[in-house]
């Protein structure tokens, strides 16, 4: 008989609720973000030089806004932080669509904006999923998030990318002013829907981490592996963002049929993690966690085996089911090692959600790197081709790492709960 978790909303806080809530709302501008900003990119300069500049340039202004959100948190409501790094991610748009020419300073703005953006809001975000779910409901929890972000996924690419390709009535110039000016209209609404974001995470009540130092250089040896799956997970993201937009405009150069491909993946791929969050536990993540980097690893490697439309396809396909099937086990890992290591370091939990971004850091800027060498210094065509494949293959590290650090993990809470059983029973 299959043991069903018994896990659902009722274990969750009002303002665990909200907080899904408004990354549901805020859902609606990810897929812009991730996808059609790439796509306007490549479609007004025709570089994917200038891509990997703009998701380079986001990936500096991370771990620097982790760093100041820190100093911030002790004198701003983290409700005010939480809300602004939404409302800049509009604003990094609105930035973007005002240039009159894609330039490489207009883009490294853009980007750090962006950047700010994510910065404020992974940073808290992170806390505050910490801080008001358990571990025994972490994997519904991230399983429900993804479930909805997917769903919306499926909805809002094709909507946006059959939207830009109605203004796209001319050739050549013409043409391209009328998609412009599509963008323009979706960059407003963008604007509006953070807004609305904020106003309704304000309805939840969240306390802020403590006034505690939070900076530091020597962690557990624990947390050594942690960073080690952080910075494989940063080889990734440091450019599987805009890989895929890199690919669609290539092979089809319509945003309709980037949206479309997009779509419907994000169907299969949410009913996985609906499936995954309600029914997994705590003991299936390193499974989770190895089918997800196979899926990943497959997509790389269809990509550089036929580097054609089909290869896009089949790519996008295993991309989109990879990345919500890592993350529903990756997060949840993540926190159980800060709620592990924070109760014996006493340490304040926010110190660790700052060094793991400093870890990301390094690994996309190895994962960006490897594709901006290849593309300068032989073609893009090959970096495309390959510098995934060589992300893919140094992914499935992971698996043996994971395992290493959940083993380490479980050793270190048994050896926990005896000191305190000792610790209790001597003071008995």
């Amino acid at each position: 008989m299959i043991d069903l978790a018994k896990v659902g909303l009722k274990d969750f806080t009002r303002s665990a609720k909200i907080l899904i809530i408004t990354n549901t709302i805020y859902a609606f501008v990810l897929p812009v973000i991730d996808i059609f900003v790439a796509s306007y990119i490549m479609r007004n300069s025709n570089d994917p030089s200038k891509v990997i500049l703009y998701q380079l340039a986001i990936y500096i202004g991370i771990p620097i806004t982790f760093f100041i959100n820190g100093y911030l948190l002790n004198n701003i409501n983290i409700k005010r932080l939480f809300s602004l790094g939404m409302i800049l991610s509009g604003v990094s748009m609105v930035f973007m669509m005002s240039l009159d020419e894609i330039n490489y300073i207009g883009i490294a703005v853009a980007g750090l904006i962006m950047g700010m953006s994510f910065g404020l809001y992974w940073a808290n975000r992170d806390y505050l999923v910490l801080a008001t779910t358990k571990d025994k409901t972490r994997n519904f929890y991230y399983g429900l998030e993804t479930f909805l972000y997917t769903i919306i996924a499926s909805i809002v690419p094709v909507m946006i990318g059959w939207f830009l390709m109605s203004g796209n009535e001319g050739e050549g110039k013409v043409g391209n002013d009328g998609v412009n000016s599509a963008y323009r209209v979706i960059t407003m609404i963008v604007f509006g829907i953070t807004v609305l974001a904020s106003i309704v995470f304000h309805f939840g009540k969240y306390e802020k981490p403590k006034s505690e130092k939070f900076l530091y250089f020597k962690f557990h040896k624990l947390w050594k592996k942690m960073l080690q799956l952080a910075v494989l997970k940063g080889l990734a993201q440091g450019f599987i963002v805009t890989a895929p937009a890199m690919l669609m405009m290539k092979f089809f150069n319509s945003e309709g049929a980037l949206g479309s491909a997009i779509s419907i993946g994000a169907v299969i791929a949410a009913i996985i993690m609906l499936i995954l969050g309600k029914y997994s536990k705590p003991k299936h993540r390193l499974v989770i966690f190895s089918v997800g980097l196979i899926c990943f690893f497959l997509a790389s490697f269809f990509n550089g085996l036929l580097f054609n439309t089909t290869g896009v396809i089949i790519f996008m396909f295993l991309l989109l089911i990879a990345r919500p099937v890592l993350d529903i086990a990756y997060f949840p890992i993540q926190l159980r090692v800060i709620d592990l290591l924070s109760s014996i370091e006493n340490r304040n939990e926010f110190s660790y959600i700052l060094n793991h971004e400093f870890g990301l850091f390094i690994g996309r800027f190895l994962g960006a790197g490897t594709f901006l060498v290849i593309a300068f210094y032989i073609n893009t065509d090959i970096a495309l081709r390959y510098a995934l494949l060589i992300i893919g293959v140094l992914q499935l590290l992971s698996i043996i790492i994971a395992k290493q650090l959940l083993k380490q993990q479980e050793t270190l809470e048994n050896e926990t709960l005896t000191t305190k059983n000792v610790i209790k029973y001597e003071n008995a």
